[in-house]
């Protein structure tokens, strides 16, 4: 591989962040399942919206009614930037207060608090 080659392949190279939340739905086998459902069919502006913030990647799990959710972002993402374009967007205002009805605060979070930022504590690599 000549120099700009090896030049124009590093150039390629992107650097993300992973980031793991947790959120806590109602314990009501209703509610729970309420919510697996409207995550079937996600807007396209919803989608949309996630993808301007800078999220590259995003998936939830789900224990009973504790909720995991992984998010693969560029290196420059912010919560603060992914925030500020949520509360411009009234699409997502509408999601997000439709999604609030299932979900409730996790312990010792204060009102409203709905998805917590988890802290890494160990990791793997090969």
């Amino acid at each position: 591989m000549g120099f700009f080659r090896f030049i124009e392949a590093y150039s390629c190279v992107h650097f993300m962040q992973t980031f793991l939340l947790i959120c806590d739905l109602k314990d009501e086998p209703e509610a729970i399942q309420a919510y697996v459902d409207c995550h079937k069919a996600v807007a396209p502006e919803i989608l949309e919206s996630i993808r301007m913030a800078g999220v590259l990647q995003m998936s939830i799990y789900r224990w009973r009614n504790r909720l995991s959710m992984i998010m693969i972002t560029e290196d420059d993402f912010s919560f603060e930037k992914k925030a500020a374009l949520d509360n411009a967007n009234p699409k997502v205002q509408e999601w997000e207060a439709f999604l609030g009805q299932y979900q409730t605060n996790l312990p010792g979070t204060p009102a409203n608090w709905r998805w917590a930022l988890t802290e890494k504590i160990f990791e793997f690599k090969v």
